[in-house]
């Protein structure tokens, strides 16, 4: 017994002795070949006032005089920063990247963000005060804007509502009917459990009642058994990620950009402010293809071939019905729901070839 406790004692003064060399709480600069800080470059942590609070935000470049893009990050809520520092795809490769944290959540996360204010419209309009704060700090005339999944929420109100700031709208894994996606999701998952003989996965599933009711769909949709079972299956967030404790819990912990204290804030807002808000249920019940059928800029829809977190043949339907200046749709054969970590050398060859020469060669045939 007491050589049990021991053993226990060890491996928690361990894990904390590990967290804290994992927790410098500053991004990784870039160096050059002699190892020194490469000239030219940024890599930093810092802290905003937007929307009337203190937002954080990471801005990383290998060339300052390079485009800058700002990253939208899904959950909604929930930054993925981690996700850039664990696969490093390259993205300060074409760009000044600004990835900026939402309020409420993340860095992000202050007291001073009231519940009321958790909403689209005003996300959206934070997306558009950031934006002038990299204009006119790297003083570009426009900027790129990527958004992934709940954060294409977010970025498409704002590029619709000032489509004079950006270049290009580029929309990994876009929203369009949610409701009409989670459902697709359910019936997939519950014939897959179904034919594999799941039985505890299958009753997992049947809890939510086939969807039949707006309570159903919202339940489901809320829930972790959602995530667990997508990742399971490999439609969630990567065809690999198999375990949202090993793939997502574990890496936000040693992920080095953060202190201890804002790795605790990322879960604390997960768990406890952000569900008592209706920010996720908005993203449920917006149609995106009816609010937004028309865009003024150059749009690029990314999607993963088996991407049911969010539904890839309804993201491919809005393309087709959207009108824009210049369009183009990207899937993504061997990824689920994040093409930018499973591909990376693809989606930097569309960026290279297609965004920044605003055109569409690698597109989609349809």
């Amino acid at each position: 017994m007491i050589y049990t406790l021991i053993v226990f004692l060890v491996f928690i003064i361990s894990s904390m002795v590990y967290l804290v060399k994992s927790s410098p709480g500053e991004p990784e600069g870039f160096i050059d070949k002699n190892g020194n800080r490469l000239e030219g470059s940024l890599s930093e942590k810092i802290f905003v006032s937007i929307g009337g609070v203190k937002q954080g935000m990471f801005i990383r470049s290998k060339n300052l005089d390079n485009p800058v893009l700002l990253f939208v990050h899904g959950g909604p809520g929930f930054p993925n920063y981690f996700l850039i520092e664990k696969y490093d795809p390259g993205l300060e490769d074409y760009f000044t990247v600004c990835y900026w944290e939402q309020r409420g959540g993340g860095l992000s996360y202050t007291p001073e963000v009231t519940t009321e204010s958790m909403t689209l419209e005003q996300l959206a309009s934070d997306a558009i005060e950031v934006t002038n704060y990299l204009r006119d700090r790297f003083r570009k005339e426009k900027i790129f804007v990527l958004a992934w999944s709940g954060g294409t929420a977010i970025a498409l109100p704002a590029v619709a509502k000032s489509p004079e700031l950006f270049h290009a709208y580029i929309a990994m894994g876009q929203l369009t009917r949610q409701r009409q996606s989670e459902k697709i999701a359910y019936e997939f998952m519950l014939n897959q459990f179904t034919e594999k003989n799941d039985r505890r996965s299958v009753l997992k599933l049947k809890k939510f009642n086939h969807l039949k009711t707006e309570s159903d769909l919202i339940s489901f949709y809320n829930s972790a058994t959602r995530d667990q079972l997508m990742h399971g299956l490999g439609i969630g967030t990567m065809r690999s990620m198999k375990s949202v404790f090993r793939d997502i819990f574990l890496p936000v912990w040693t992920c080095k950009a953060y202190t201890l204290r804002e790795k605790y804030n990322i879960w604390k807002s997960k768990m406890m402010f952000l569900p008592t808000t209706n920010l996720k249920n908005e993203t449920l019940t917006t149609d995106f293809p009816d609010t937004f059928p028309e865009i003024e800029i150059p749009v690029y829809f990314i999607s993963g071939k088996y991407d049911l977190t969010v539904n890839v043949d309804l993201s491919k339907a809005y393309y087709r019905s959207l009108k824009a200046p210049l369009k183009g749709f990207y899937t993504f054969v061997n990824s689920a729901h994040g093409p930018l970590f499973e591909e990376p050398e693809k989606f930097r060859e569309i960026l290279e070839k297609d965004v920044l020469q605003s055109g569409k060669s690698m597109a989609d045939s349809f």
